[in-house]
């Protein structure tokens, strides 16, 4: 199963078969929300691999219906908080805060591992922080450093809206979900949607590593996410 299609179809394929992986063989792909660089391939994987369902809600569905000009009975709707299958995959969407047509997060459940996948999220809220505690495995937004995003030399607007309450986690926020909700199953944290240009991976790995060790968790695997490079998490 594939969370999210923002890359072109050629660079999918090429990534996933660098890892073993036949997107052609997938059970299907779910869509988190509808800004461009989630979704930028989607057009193309489906006309390559039109067998392959596309998972959303209906307002994320229109959107990228609209936007990238895709029949919408292309899509298999779910609603956000209702169970649902893929495959061997039980799949649990919810609510997250994004500025964009109600943007999701996913639990996932296969063969006994729970999987916690959480970008694009402007606000560490207990709803998030209370699918996390299911996680044994989780990719966590720890998009920028709040220093090196004021001094990026971005226009005020966008650094507000980054920093936001509908924009993307900092460091510390993604702590601080770790912090208060990371559960004793917890064993693998992938921190990812790193910025490039106001964040920094050793500062985002120190900052989580810190966390963890002040909740007395140096047992949980860290590993810092690029964007250039596929990584095994599992």
């Amino acid at each position: 199963m594939l969370v999210d299609c923002g890359l072109s179809c050629r660079e999918l394929k090429r990534r996933a078969a660098s890892v073993d992986v036949d997107v052609s063989c997938l059970d299907g792909i779910v869509i988190t929300h509808s800004h461009d660089d989630h979704i930028a391939g989607i057009k193309t994987f489906h006309k390559c691999f039109p067998d392959v369902p596309i998972f959303a809600n209906i307002m994320t569905s229109e959107t990228i219906a609209w936007h990238e000009r895709i029949d919408e009975d292309a899509f298999v709707h779910f609603e956000n908080g209702q169970q649902f299958e893929i495959g061997p995959f039980e799949v649990m969407p919810f609510s997250i805060p994004h500025d964009t047509s109600d943007p999701v997060g996913y639990v996932i459940r296969a063969e006994g591992v729970v999987y916690f996948h959480g970008t694009d999220i402007g606000t560490p809220l207990d709803s998030v922080g209370v699918h996390l505690a299911e996680a044994d495995v989780a990719t966590l937004e720890s998009n920028h450093d709040p220093v090196m995003l004021r001094q990026s030399g971005r226009p005020p607007s966008l650094i507000q809206r980054i920093a936001g309450p509908r924009g993307h986690l900092s460091n510390d926020q993604s702590c601080e979900l770790v912090r208060r909700f990371a559960s004793p199953r917890l064993k693998r944290i992938a921190l990812a949607h790193l910025s490039e240009e106001c964040n920094a991976p050793h500062i985002a790995e120190r900052a989580m590593r810190e966390t963890l060790s002040s909740i007395g968790r140096e047992d949980v695997s860290l590993a810092v996410l690029g964007q250039n490079s596929p990584f095994e998490i599992s």
